[in-house]
C-alpha cells in the first residue's frame, strides 16, 4: 500500500474515486468543496451498469493512486475478472483526497467496493450504517489470525472488513552508509539523540522529515505517545477519553520538540516522497516511516534498505509497541451490485488475490497467512518478525480516531507545532477544546 504524496493524494484517501479532486480540510469544513467538485464532472460515475438485473460490472473505489499501489490493484482485478468473468470499473482517487472527502463519498452514491482501513476508521462509518455486513464473507475466508478479524470487527460483532495487507513503521536506513560510517541502531532516546549528532557531525541530515501532505508527522507523535505514555494511554487519548492538556501529552511534545533540530528543515514544504528520496540518495540518515519508503528505492537498492524499531524511552513501557496500518476493503450500504460485490471481496481476501500483490509489490506485507511469501525480500521478512512480535499494535492516528477530529485538528495543530514549538501549553488547550465539541458531537 502506499501512502499520499501531495495533501491533495491525502485528502484523496478519505474519498473514493467517485469523489477525487477535494481537498479534506475544505470537505470537512462544509459543502462549498462538496459543490465545486460536483461541478467540476470529477464525480465519476459509481456503481454498475443501469438496466437489468443480470449487472456484469462492479465498481471498485481506490485510493491507491501512487503506481506501484495502483499497478498492483490492476492486477489484482484482473486476475477477478478473468476467473469471474466479471467487469470491475476502478475509479482510482488521489489517497489524501479519497481520505479527506470519505464522509461525503459514503453519503452519497459510492462504489460498490472500496478501499479503507481496518480498527477505528472501519467502526466508524459501520456504527453510522455506511456499510455492509460481510459476516457471511468473512465464513469462506481462510488464512486469516484472530488479531486481523478482529480488526476487522464492528461494535456490533460482524465483520464490514476484509483485510489485504499491512505496513509496520519503523526507522528505515541504508545499510552501506551506516557501514561506511561505523553506525548503530539506537536502544534508548540518548543514543537516538547521540546518533544524530555524529551524523551531524558527518554531513548528513540525522533525520529524514516531511509533512507537506499533514499526516507524516502523526507517526512520530504516535510513536512517542506509545513510548512515554504506552498503548492504553494512546488508544485512549485516540478515543477522546484522555484530555490533550494532561502532563502526559506535553511530556510527549517536549520531547518532540527536543528531537526537531535532529529533523530534516523546512519539512511542511515537503512530501514524504522527496524526504524518502534524501534518504535513498544518502543525504539523510535515517526515517521515521512505513515500510511502503521502499518505493522509492529502485529494485537494485532493496537489499540496502534496513530498519529498527524506534528504541525506548522509558524502561518500564519498553519498545515493543508499533504502528502496523492495516489496508483492505469494504462494501458501500447499498451497492447497485451486491452479489457480485460479494464475490469480488471474497477474492480480495483470497490467498489468489495475496499472492498477486507478493510478486508485485516489495513495499508492503499481506495479511492472508495462506499466500506464498517465499517471494518476499530480506526487508518484508524482517518487517513481518517486526510486526509478530509487537505487544500492541496501534492503526495509525488518522485511523485511530475520528475522522473529523484528525482531519480538522490535528493536521493543522502538529504543523502548528512543527512551525513553532515553543507554544505546547496553549496549543494543547486548543486541541482539548475542540476535541470537547467534536467528540460530543
Amino acid at each position: 500500500m502506499s501512502r499520499p504524496r501531495t495533501r491533495a493524494e491525502y485528502l484523496a484517501r478519505l474519498v473514493p474515486p467517485s469523489v477525487a479532486g477535494l481537498n479534506r480540510r475544505s470537505l470537512l469544513a462544509g459543502a462549498a468543496g462538496t459543490t465545486a467538485l460536483l461541478g467540476t464532472g470529477l464525480l465519476a460515475g459509481c456503481g454498475s451498469d443501469s438496466g437489468g438485473s443480470e449487472v456484469k460490472t462492479v465498481s471498485l473505489g481506490s485510493n491507491q493512486s501512487d503506481p506501484k499501489p495502483k499497478e498492483v490493484v490492476a492486477k489484482v482485478v484482473d486476475g477477478f475478472q478473468i476467473s469471474s468473468g466479471l467487469r470491475i470499473a476502478v475509479n482510482t482517487v488521489d489517497h489524501n483526497t479519497f481520505q479527506e472527502n470519505i464522509n461525503n463519498y459514503l453519503q452519497g452514491k459510492p462504489d460498490d467496493v472500496f478501499t479503507w482501513f481496518a480498527g477505528y476508521r472501519m467502526r466508524f462509518f459501520a456504527q453510522r450504517g455506511l456499510a455492509s455486513d460481510l459476516s457471511d464473507i468473512w465464513n469462506l475466508l481462510a488464512g486469516y489470525s484472530e488479531a486481523f478479524k478482529k480488526a476487522s470487527t464492528g461494535d456490533d460483532g460482524k465483520q464490514y472488513f476484509v483485510p489485504t495487507t499491512y505496513y509496520p513503521w519503523a526507522v528505515f536506513y541504508r545499510k552501506s552508509v551506516w557501514q561506511q560510517r561505523g553506525y548503530q541502531p539506537p536502544k534508548t532516546l540518548d543514543e537516538l539523540t547521540a546518533l544524530g549528532a555524529q551524523m551531524k557531525k558527518d554531513g548528513l541530515t540525522p533525520i529524514a522529515f516531511a509533512d507537506k501532505d499533514g499526516w507524516p508527522a502523526m507517526g512520530t507523535f504516535d510513536i512517542l505517545n506509545l513510548r512515554i505514555n504506552g498503548y492504553q494511554f494512546h488508544i485512549d487519548l485516540m478515543a477522546g477519553k484522555e484530555a490533550w492538556t494532561s502532563e502526559k501529552v506535553k511530556k510527549v511534545f517536549d520531547t518532540w520538540a527536543g528531537l526537531l533540530p535532529l529533523h530534516q528543515a523546512d519539512s511542511l514544504g515537503r512530501t514524504w516522497q522527496e524526504a524518502a528520496q534524501s534518504l535513498q540518495q544518502k543525504k539523510s540518515g535515517m526515517y521515521l516511516l512505513g515500510l511502503f519508503v521502499g518505493q522509492q528505492f529502485s529494485n537494485e537498492e532493496q537489499d540496502d534498505l534496513d530498519f529498527f524499531t524506534f528504541p525506548e524511552i522509558d524502561p518500564a513501557i519498553g519498545a515493543t509497541a508499533l504502528d502496523a496500518p492495516i489496508d483492505g476493503y469494504m462494501m458501500a450500504r447499498r451497492p447497485k451490485s451486491e452479489a457480485n460485490a460479494r464475490k469480488l471481496l471474497e477474492y480480495l481476501g483470497s490467498k489468489e488475490a495475496a499472492d498477486v500483490t507478493v510478486q508485485n509489490d516489495p513495499a508492503t506485507l499481506v495479511a492472508n497467512a495462506g499466500a506464498t511469501t517465499s517471494g518476499y525480500t530480506a526487508l518484508q521478512k524482517k518487517a513481518a518478525e517486526l510486526v509478530g512480535s509487537a505487544t500492541e499494535i496501534a492503526q495509525f492516528l488518522d485511523r485511530d480516531t475520528r475522522p473529523d477530529f484528525a482531519s480538522t485538528v490535528i493536521i493543522p495543530a502538529l504543523q502548528q507545532f512543527i512551525k513553532d514549538p515553543k507554544d505546547i501549553g496553549g496549543l494543547l488547550s486548543s486541541i482539548e477544546n475542540q476535541k470537547k465539541s467534536i467528540f460530543t458531537d
